[in-house]
């Protein structure tokens, strides 16, 4: 466990959970290695990390390798429909079996040709014969809770830690009224950004920039926001109507698909912006949902997936794809104009002057997660 000052905790203490009195999250949050390395050990390694859609794996055989709080992870879906998801290290001598994502029928070491099943049971285990009771039903791979809410995937390492339902309190009850569910990914991509991934996510949960970072885009959609919403559990969310809808630019709202069915009263008319505490943030609009994924790669690094998706109606009607390629351009758009900012927001917080600020009335979700994440961190 990192040792962390006792400045960056007197830091903690002067974030409180009323956002018109607290601080911001101590600069030393953003750019010092011991704090990374307590948040790899106290925010990913013991809760419950979301890990984007679980449609990312629709086939049996689709896994993908990914990296919490430091550990090797595979994710699968087996030939049952099963998502599973195991310590991607072989049960031999430790090399990382999977790389990237893909498609397998079974999984083979390339140092030893150790293999294993999809369900993570030792399947071969070549030359092995003269090893005293070498049992292979004990030298599976290790396997991690992962399971599904509303069409997210979600992934723990700890074995201690509460049940998921309890990790997210009222998270579906909050959204019912959009099929969240059913939602199809249409559309992925991955990248890095030169910045810590709290900066990723902070920006995209807060309403005060729109006008400055993104006025000459989409900043003119959005009105004013309803006061974030009394929650139970680890996010918080935040809705505020839009003039037109906030997956399209300004000058392109010609182009905006059909309301989700069943969607009514004022949820048509806007977009709830929500954070499933560490890493996974999403907008839900009247028409479309775009989640985007922020995992460190350093304390000044963040690799970032980002996903569009729509309702099964939407997606079948003619002319979705012509119409749907202007949602992507505007994500993209969007990325880029963040990119610009946070890249300067990182560099300034690596000076030595940098001071812990206060919230506007416009960043009540980043407050939210500031006192969280001081409780998670003061608690460890």
């Amino acid at each position: 466990m990192a040792v962390l000052s006792q400045s960056f905790a007197d830091g903690l203490n002067r974030v409180g959970p009323d956002f018109t009195t607290s601080l911001s999250l101590p600069p030393a949050s953003y750019h010092d290695a011991d704090v990374l390395a307590a948040e790899h050990d106290i925010l990913f390694r013991k809760g419950w990390v979301g890990i984007g859609r679980a449609d990312r794996w629709r086939d049996g055989g689709d896994f993908t390798a990914i990296d919490i709080g430091g550990v090797p992870v595979m994710v699968l879906r087996d030939k049952q429909g099963e998502l599973r998801a195991f310590a991607n290290s072989c049960r031999h001598r430790g090399a990382k079996l999977l790389e990237g994502c893909g498609n397998v029928a079974r999984i083979t070491c390339p140092f030893h040709a150790w293999t294993y099943g999809l369900d993570g049971a030792l399947r071969g285990a070549p030359r092995m014969g003269h090893s005293a009771d070498f049992d292979t039903t004990a030298n599976g791979l290790i396997p991690f809770r992962v399971e599904t809410r509303s069409g997210f995937a979600f992934l723990c390492l700890d074995e201690t830690t509460p049940a998921l339902d309890d990790w997210l309190g009222d998270f579906e009850a909050m959204h019912s009224p959009w099929p969240l569910a059913s939602l199809r990914t249409m559309r992925r991509r991955e990248l890095e950004v030169g910045c810590n991934w709290k900066l990723f996510l902070e920006v995209f949960n807060e309403y005060y920039h729109l006008p400055y970072v993104h006025g000459g885009t989409f900043g003119t959609i959005y009105g004013e926001p309803d006061a974030a919403d009394d929650v139970e559990g680890a996010f918080t969310t935040q809705f505020g109507l839009t003039k037109g809808t906030g997956g399209l630019k300004e000058d392109e709202q010609e182009h905006s698909l059909p309301a989700m069915p069943k969607l009514d009263g004022r949820n048509r008319d806007g977009t709830r912006y929500t954070w499933a505490f560490p890493s996974m943030t999403f907008a839900v609009g009247t028409d479309a949902m775009w989640v985007y994924e922020a995992r460190p790669i350093t304390t000044d690094r963040c690799h970032v997936t980002m996903s569009v998706c729509f309702p099964e109606e939407t997606i079948a009607a003619p002319g979705f794809e012509s119409k749907a390629a202007h949602y992507y351009e505007r994500m993209d758009d969007a990325l880029e104009e963040d990119r610009g900012v946070l890249e300067r927001q990182q560099a300034g917080m690596t000076s030595p002057f940098a001071q812990q600020g206060r919230f506007a009335e416009l960043e009540p979700s980043v407050a939210n997660f500031a006192y969280w994440y001081a409780r998670q961190m003061k608690a460890a």
